[in-house]
């Protein structure tokens, strides 16, 4: 199958090299001439064969100028695809606004990292039954091999709803295994803590290819001496949350951990240094002053 491909980064490059090995023929564009196939948008679409199909893989801060740009050289029964992390309250008025051109419109969720050309993507898409089926050989070559990897998760939108949500859940996991690692380093009786970790990897009921990336982490610097303690988050955590108290759902793991994520980038708690005061006042504790 024929596909363009808007976006060669660490994820749209790597999606080229897969489909590639499984006999598609990919024409990619990026702003890096280095590693794009094309020099422009217009001559992507110009390389396409109608009914066009193009999967754009771009920052979400950009992903909408770079779809109306893209939708400029595309015509009716062409089909766009979103697979970056864009908020799905965007999706269904970009369909709206493709859709009156002719143009189809599909969301996809990804998650693989720069393990997905070897190991394949978990994919969720969201959009009509026919423009699923339309692109059902490129999810197949994306996906793991198997029966897992890929779901339809509903209509425009639900993809990236559904990506959102295995985010959030991402953010609580990566927490609860900082969490342990950070006590394993306090205790006075364990002395291996890469050690710990390593054999929590195979038979334990926590094991998970998160684990297996700590263990990989702390293979490459056993103290992780060489990082900063600062955590960015890049969006999908905060929609989560949204979404928790718009539903009124409980989401009490999920919020910690984007909550511990912000308190990362305070050298100096005001938060910290006002509970601090107030012990003080009421209980005359003392106060560590700054030197």
């Amino acid at each position: 199958m024929q596909l363009g491909l808007v976006g060669l980064g660490r994820m749209g490059g790597n999606m080229r090299g897969r489909l590639r090995s499984a006999g598609h023929e990919v024409i990619g564009y990026d702003r890096n001439p280095a590693v794009s196939d094309v020099a422009s948008m217009a001559e992507l679409v110009e390389r396409l064969a109608p009914p066009r199909a193009v999967w754009v893989m771009v920052p979400a801060a950009v992903t909408e100028e770079t779809i109306d740009a893209l939708a400029a050289y595309l015509g009716e029964g062409d089909l766009v695809i979103d697979g970056g992390n864009s908020r799905f309250s965007a999706d269904a008025p970009r369909a709206e606004r493709l859709g009156k051109r002719g143009i189809g419109y599909m969301d996809v969720g990804v998650s693989g990292g720069v393990w997905g050309l070897e190991n394949g993507y978990a994919l969720m898409v969201g959009g009509d039954d026919e423009h699923v089926a339309r692109l059902a050989p490129v999810f197949e070559a994306l996906k793991p091999q198997g029966q897992f990897g890929f779901v339809h998760a509903g209509p425009v939108g639900a993809g990236h709803y559904a990506k959102m949500v295995h985010n959030g859940i991402e953010y609580g996991l990566m927490h609860a295994y900082a969490e342990g690692y950070e006590l394993l380093t306090a205790s006075e009786l364990v002395t291996d803590v890469p050690g710990v970790i390593k054999s929590w990897r195979d038979g334990s009921v926590v094991e998970s290819w998160l684990l297996d990336l700590l263990d990989r982490a702390l293979d490459d610097d056993p103290e992780l001496s060489n990082l900063s303690g600062y955590a960015d988050d890049t969006g999908e955590g905060r929609w989560t949350v949204e979404e928790a108290i718009r539903l009124a759902v409980p989401m009490n793991v999920i919020a910690a951990s984007l909550f511990a994520r912000f308190a990362s980038r305070q050298e100096d708690s005001p938060a910290m240094k006002a509970v601090a005061a107030l012990r003080q006042q009421f209980g005359g504790h003392p106060v560590h002053k700054r030197p």
